[in-house]
């Protein structure tokens, strides 16, 4: 499947960050606060990093721009933190909030799925064209003016935020599943009732 080879080779430096909207502005940041939840070391960073990072890919069941590509990023770091997470007590809390970010975004998809939707983009990076991103420069301003568009993202566009955020989260569904007796059980499960 096409989708699955772009998310495995996917690199952070191909993604436009500057130029994908969020909840509170452009998700510019994102690649610094993946940095941060790989090296696993700073606590402090870490909740923050994971703070900024879930408030600004969903609010209120809605999905971002930045969403399905962080969350390419998102679930490569689970997967490190995982194998680390008995032995390091960071990467253990990141394992537990990332389950519960994923969750949201499972849930987001599936009732936004039974709604009626257009259909997705053909293909992941059909998301990454020059006619969707926003400009290179940001300015707070020009984005609140487009956000009163009353098409601010074209309805396919939109409704791939929610397409391929839950496939990425698919691809790593078995490994969701491998968590049931294990410590983090509880958001596991609540995370694989979503498939």
């Amino acid at each position: 499947m096409k989708s699955n080879s772009y998310i495995h080779n996917l690199k952070i430096e191909d993604v436009p960050w500057h130029r994908l909207p969020t909840t509170y502005g452009r998700s510019t940041l994102f690649p610094q606060y993946f940095k941060i939840l790989e090296k696993m070391q700073d606590t402090d960073k870490i909740e923050n990093a994971l703070y900024e990072i879930a408030i600004n890919i969903e609010h209120q069941s809605t999905l971002w721009y930045a969403t399905p590509f962080a969350l390419i990023f998102l679930t490569r770091i689970f997967m490190k933190a995982l194998t680390q997470s008995s032995t390091n007590k960071n990467a253990h809390y990141i394992v537990e909030e990332l389950l519960e970010v994923f969750a949201v975004i499972a849930e987001s998809f599936c009732e936004g799925d039974e709604l009626e939707h257009a259909a997705p983009l053909p293909f992941f990076e059909d998301m990454l064209k020059e006619k969707y991103l926003w400009s290179e420069v940001y300015n707070e301003d020009d984005d609140c003016l487009r956000y009163e568009d009353e098409n601010v993202f074209p309805d396919n566009l939109f409704y791939s935020f929610y397409y391929y955020s839950f496939e990425v989260l698919k691809i790593y569904r078995e490994e969701f599943v491998k968590l049931k007796d294990t410590e983090f059980e509880v958001r596991a499960k609540i995370l694989s009732s979503w498939f």
